[in-house]
């Protein structure tokens, strides 16, 4: 995509989970526009190297903080330093964590399907309730939230991510609305397969979106104050034909 960007000098996007690769190529995006990153994550040494070379690229400044996406006083410290460090109305937010452990081991360790609920839906709801005051009391900013087609309909092959993005929907349907009322506008994407490590290899991957070209996608969307999207825009179609599925055949199917 080539369409020409606004510049973000005055502006401070968030990225929750940067060391993923949509979150990084979307880090990298803004960083071309001259926008301030906040880099959070878990693993440091690799969001230093990722602030470096962002500032590099051209982000006014690149700050690191560390985060556990399950540790509940970890997130809401986060949310303390984020509001210490940006001023209301200057903040946006690209979140795009998440945990997704295979189906089958999660059936067999519940502990390990309470990790996966949460880290991909509670520490997300969480972290987005403690912020929103802060957005909202500068009556302005963008979040761009990462769901999933999983969430669409829960399936025979990954029910318990599933449910977690599902939940994460429907929280920022009505987070939107009240967003939306103090100038705030939230944009809720659902990838499909993406070309990432997690998907290299795996069967049944028929078409992966590239990070860069889904960072891409997703900026011009909050740009255009767009509610929810899917990424490729072809998921939508394959995704009503799942939800159409009528449930007495849907149960037999083992996707």
């Amino acid at each position: 995509m080539s369409k020409p960007l606004p510049s973000m000098t005055d502006r401070t996007w968030l990225i929750l989970g940067a060391s993923s690769p949509i979150a990084r190529a979307f880090a990298r995006l803004v960083a071309g526009q001259g926008t301030r990153l906040i880099l959070a994550g878990r693993d440091r040494d690799d969001l230093a190297r990722s602030a470096a070379d962002l500032r590099l690229r051209g982000a006014s400044a690149a700050i690191v903080e560390i985060f556990d996406a399950e540790d509940m006083a970890s997130l809401d410290a986060l949310a303390d330093r984020v509001k210490q460090q940006t001023s209301p109305g200057g903040l946006d937010i690209f979140l795009a964590f998440g945990l997704m452990p295979d189906q089958k081991a999660m059936e067999a360790d519940p502990a390990l399907a309470t990790r996966c609920l949460t880290a991909t839906f509670t520490g997300a709801a969480r972290l987005l309730l403690v912020l929103a005051p802060h957005l909202e009391a500068g009556r302005a900013g963008r979040v761009i939230v990462l769901g999933s087609v999983a969430g669409d309909r829960g399936r025979f092959s990954n029910y318990v991510y599933g449910s977690a993005k599902a939940g994460l929907a429907a929280f920022c349907s009505g987070l939107r609305a009240r967003l939306f009322r103090q100038g705030v506008t939230l944009t809720f994407a659902k990838p499909g397969f993406l070309d990432t490590a997690m998907t290299w290899g795996l069967p049944g991957i028929f078409y992966a979106e590239s990070p860069e070209r889904a960072a891409a996608t997703l900026l011009y969307a909050s740009l255009k104050g767009k509610e929810e999207l899917y990424v490729p825009g072809f998921w939508a179609l394959i995704m009503l034909i799942i939800r159409s599925v009528p449930e007495k055949i849907f149960k037999k199917l083992s996707i």
